[in-house]
C-alpha cells in the first residue's frame, strides 16, 4: 500500500515540484541540476527510499558545486532518518 502511494506520487512528480522543494530548503538550483534530481528520483526511487543510494550520490556529486551537493546529501540522510519507520 505505502509503496503504490509513493508510486502515484513519484508519477505525478514535476521539475517544478523540485524546484519547490530545494527552494524550501535554501537550494537554488541550476536547470540542469533539476533535470538530474528530477531523472534520479523517477527512474530510481526505490532505490532512493529502500536501498542504497550510495551510487546515485557518487554519480551527482560531480554534476554540483559542493555545497549544493551537501546539503541535497545532509537533506537525504535528514529525511530518511525522519521518515524510516514509516517506509
Amino acid at each position: 500500500m505505502k509503496e503504490a502511494l509513493i508510486s502515484s506520487y513519484v508519477n505525478r512528480l514535476t521539475y517544478q515540484d523540485v524546484d519547490n522543494f530545494a527552494r524550501q530548503q535554501g537550494i537554488i538550483l541550476k536547470k540542469t541540476e533539476i533535470e538530474i534530481i528530477y531523472n534520479h528520483i523517477k527512474g530510481q526511487w526505490r532505490t532512493i527510499i529502500y536501498g542504497n543510494p550510495r551510487g546515485i550520490l557518487d554519480d551527482i556529486k560531480d554534476k554540483f558545486d559542493s555545497l549544493t551537493y551537501n546539503k541535497i546529501e545532509q537533506l537525504y540522510y535528514q529525511f530518511k532518518n525522519k521518515f524510516q519507520d514509516k517506509l
